[in-house]
């Protein structure tokens, strides 16, 4: 709630598959200069992250302030992964604190009846993955907010940039980019032609997603609520190139992530704590001065929004689950990571098998937006290595984000390393333990790989009506 008294509005905005490559993170080749008025007028978070670089996943720890494997929603829900119980949601909540709620784009989380919105708009023929009319949706979104007698929740899922990347949509953008314009993500390691020509439809995706977002902030201002509006801003995961999407790099976990905060002092204020997707729960509800639910592992950013001096938190915590269990091989591949300013580590639960996120984007399944394995064989040594280090990574991981930020180098095995992973692994272990992951349990670990198995081996049999996953019953002791 406002110092005024006046009960704020919530416009939290999601933008699909894309990381920091915007210029208020200091990407030269691109000029986002809505987000960077946003970030202008509040907080830039330097080193956010997601909990997941999957989408279902990442949505469901954004609306429940859970990790996924808390809320069971480990994998997509177009296979038919969900959440094993209806938690409390941000629409739940606010709903019955007397908020109206809005949707537009997807939700793709399950049980839909856990995220009880007022007002869905999703239509494909103006914002989903073959149409996104920027313009359309901000009309939509205006018509909402003018419409609005209560204090409303709104919630704007853009679908760039995702696959496909679209160049140019609706004209936007006016000018798309070209590959001599443009970078691959120095953490893919390759930059070919090809790769760079994928590139430019990413950023000409980003730029249409940055535009699409100026569109909805004017309509914001011309509906009087600039003012009285909270408004958060995140990507929810990264760019679907090899090393991001799926993984467990910085490509594929770290965002971009604003808050512009009514009534705060600090304006145009860039912070490097660890923050999280889990953060934004309890940061909306200390806004509005409603309680959060019990035992939530995130914290209001309040403190970090206003510049004041806190105790805030060490470490960050992110995982990797499954997407979805076809074609062969199933994408289940359960990681768990933990950093801190400055060194990561990653724990591998089934280091005996190869990667086969790695192999997703090498061999081109469903996508050609991955490295292939002759780019890679045609790289040079470091390419090679860390190609091979992602196929079958040691079971324990280590990088110095400080000197290499696109790790690169595993420490694993060196004495920094060891030191490193005797620090941090403790640390891992009591996240695991405090938030009850399942996967702790070597017997059901196993039996979730035995599920997976069997699943897969059905072909496609798991998209039937009537198919239902089993390891709700059995990961969860309620």
């Amino acid at each position: 709630m406002s110092t005024s008294g006046q009960r704020l509005n919530v416009l939290l905005i999601t933008s699909e598959d894309n990381g920091v490559q915007l210029s208020c993170y200091g990407d030269r080749a691109i000029d986002t200069s809505n987000l960077d008025s946003l970030a202008a007028d509040g907080t830039c978070f330097e080193t956010a992250f997601v909990t997941q670089a999957v989408c279902s996943p990442s949505r469901s720890s954004i609306l429940t302030g859970l990790y996924p494997h808390q809320n069971g929603q480990i994998g997509l829900t177009t296979s038919k992964y969900r959440m094993r119980r209806a938690y409390p949601s941000l629409p739940s909540i606010l709903k019955a604190a007397g908020y109206r709620t809005g949707r537009l784009g997807k939700l793709h989380v399950e049980p839909e009846d856990a995220f009880p919105f007022d007002t869905v708009w999703n239509d494909s023929a103006y914002i989903s993955f073959h149409h996104r009319d920027v313009a359309k949706t901000a009309e939509v979104a205006e018509s909402y907010i003018a419409e609005s007698s209560e204090p409303f929740f709104l919630m704007v899922n853009y679908c760039d940039a995702h696959l496909p990347w679209l160049r140019q949509d609706c004209g936007m953008p006016p000018r798309p980019f070209v590959s001599s314009e443009v970078h691959v993500p120095p953490a893919v390691g390759v930059d070919s032609g090809r790769l760079r020509q994928h590139a430019a439809d990413y950023y000409s995706c980003v730029k249409r997603l940055d535009i699409g977002i100026g569109y909805l902030l004017e309509a914001l201002e011309r509906t009087g609520h600039r003012d009285d509006t909270l408004v958060i801003y995140l990507g929810d995961h990264g760019p679907q190139f090899s090393r991001g999407k799926g993984a467990c790099y910085e490509l594929a976990l770290q965002v971009p992530f604003i808050v512009r905060w009514p009534e705060m002092p600090a304006q145009g204020m860039v912070r490097n704590r660890l923050v999280s997707s889990i953060d934004i729960m309890p940061t909306v509800l200390d806004a509005l001065g409603l309680p959060a639910p019990k035992d939530l592992p995130g914290a209001s950013l309040r403190p970090l929004v206003a510049g004041e001096p806190c105790d805030w938190r060490k470490h960050v915590f992110c995982e990797w689950n499954t997407s979805h269990p076809y074609p062969p091989p199933s994408f289940l591949y359960p990681q768990r990571t933990v950093r801190d300013g400055r060194y990561k580590l990653i724990q591998t639960l089934l280091p005996d098998r190869d990667n086969p996120v790695e192999e997703y984007y090498t061999k081109h399944v469903l996508v050609d937006t991955g490295t292939t394995q002759w780019e890679i064989d045609h790289g040079n040594q470091t390419v090679q290595r860390v190609y091979n280090g992602w196929r079958r990574p040691n079971p324990i991981e280590i990088f110095d984000l400080e000197t290499d930020p696109n790790e690169f180098n595993d420490l694993a095995g060196t004495q920094e390393g060891i030191a490193i992973r005797d620090r941090l692994l403790p640390v891992l272990q009591a996240w695991r333990e405090e938030t009850k992951d399942p996967l702790l349990d070597p017997n059901r670990l196993a039996r979730l790989v035995e599920e997976d198995l069997h699943t897969t081996g059905l072909s496609g049999g798991h998209q039937k009506p009537e198919f239902r996953w089993d390891y709700l019953d059995y990961l969860y002791d309620d």
